[in-house]
């Protein structure tokens, strides 16, 4: 099978290291990658967000299969573009991309499915969010309406805080994904990540796993796109992700259906875990990066027919294994980031890893034929084990042999877990 990996993160490394094991893969591509994707793919000078351009690459080069990494091509309408144009893709239609592209959109298809999720307003002026907000009172979410590269969510514990995010969104901190906000209940529980397979009428869930998205330890400051993650989360019991199952993603799958827009592709559910069961925060149409990470290190299927059954309507014939072994991954960021920092620095070494470990790249390039940081999030050290603990202390031994001065990272990926492990 020839197949053409659209991205460049961490996440696609992952998806392209897992897919480059699997025996049917003859021929492999990847738009624009990085150096790590190279170590498994060919890279392909084509501008991935002309659709256009996309399609006949794939025409000239006779790609059987397209996998779609990130949120924007899918949002912009490359799925689209790439079925009429006959390939088998995989990520959902630019309208069924909505439940990503747009919060107000997820929270209209809950309020009329009835899936539990915190209550909520949208809101296209500040004075009227201001007004709702002051009445409600905090804790308090204020969310840009659509991508803002997870940097939109403000979790407001006062109502000055909620009131200075409801003015970076329409101030245009976020662009155009904030000239509409959501403002809904604070939900109080454990955050949990679910990823389930979806191709229009069947699911095949996938796992659980728990993301990091402050940038400092124990969970203070800024959020960010991710700062590591593992995998299962202890909170996601077999309960819980059976009750997520009924009460989520299956009324999703036939709202979607129903409501004109059949999903394909991979539904990302951040759920909260909170005393009445699972309730929903936000979709994602993509995997998650960093929890993409962890996730292939468990899969013992190969990924390649399980995404192709996905984008063929064929999801009924196919199932994933996984190792019980929990993964868990830390990312090593630019410091400064999520604020400005410095691009092109030099990385000296990154190790190169064991069985069960693995360092993703997420934002490299070679500058004249040496490594540099060019993104937020570099590197994604990775490492499994037989216990959370074991996997902690796998990753950040593996970590501290990259040679990175600029890099900065969290010392207490999984804490939550491991106390749980302890206790």
């Amino acid at each position: 099978m020839k197949v053409l990996l659209i991205g460049s993160g961490g996440r696609e490394h992952a998806l392209a290291w897992k897919l480059a094991q699997s025996p049917l893969m003859t021929e492999f591509y990847a738009a624009p990658g990085n150096p790590g994707i190279a170590e498994h793919a060919t890279l392909v000078a084509v501008n991935t967000e002309d659709n256009d351009a996309v399609v006949s690459f794939c025409k000239e080069n006779a790609i059987d299969f397209v996998v779609v990494g990130p949120e924007a091509p899918l949002v912009a309408g490359l799925s689209d573009a790439l079925r009429a144009a006959g390939f088998a893709v995989f990520g959902p239609s630019a309208a069924a991309a909505q439940l990503e592209g747009s919060k107000g959109f997820t929270k209209d298809i809950c309020a009329r499915y009835d899936i539990p999720t915190g209550a909520y307003q949208r809101f296209n002026n500040a004075p009227k969010a201001k007004a709702y907000i002051r009445q409600q009172g905090a804790p308090i979410v204020v969310k840009a309406d659509g991508l803002a590269a997870g940097k939109g969510v403000t979790v407001a514990m006062t109502i000055d805080e909620a009131l200075a995010a409801v003015d970076d969104c329409f101030e245009g901190a976020f662009g155009a994904a904030g000239a509409e906000v959501v403002v809904e209940a604070y939900l109080d529980g454990e955050e949990a990540s679910f990823f389930c397979l979806c191709d229009g009428k069947h699911v095949l869930p996938l796992a659980t796993a728990q993301d990091h998205k402050r940038v400092g330890e124990g969970d203070t400051g800024p959020n960010t796109g991710g700062m590591g993650a593992y995998s299962p989360a202890p909170v996601m019991t077999p309960e819980m992700v059976e009750r997520t199952m009924k009460e989520i993603i299956e009324p999703t799958m036939r709202g979607m259906a129903e409501s004109g827009y059949p999903f394909s592709g991979v539904f990302f559910a951040g759920l909260m875990i909170t005393a009445k069961g699972p309730e929903l925060i936000e979709y994602n149409v993509r995997f998650g990066d960093p929890e993409c990470q962890v996730l292939v290190m468990r899969l013992k299927s190969d990924l390649l027919p399980i995404l192709y059954a996905t984008a063929t309507g064929t999801l009924d014939q196919v199932s994933a294994e996984w190792t019980d072994d929990p993964a868990l991954t830390v990312v090593m960021a630019s410091k400064g980031y999520p604020g400005s920092y410095d691009k092109n620095t030099p990385i000296g070494h990154v190790p190169e890893a064991g069985e069960g470990a693995k360092v993703f790249h997420a934002g490299t390039a070679l500058k004249d034929g040496a490594l540099v940081a060019t993104g937020g999030r570099v590197l994604n050290v990775t490492a499994t084990g037989k216990t959370v603990g074991e996997a902690q202390a796998r990753a950040y031994a593996l970590l501290d042999k990259v040679d990175w001065d600029n890099g900065f990272c969290r010392r207490d990926i999984g804490w939550q877990a491991i106390k749980r492990e302890k206790a």
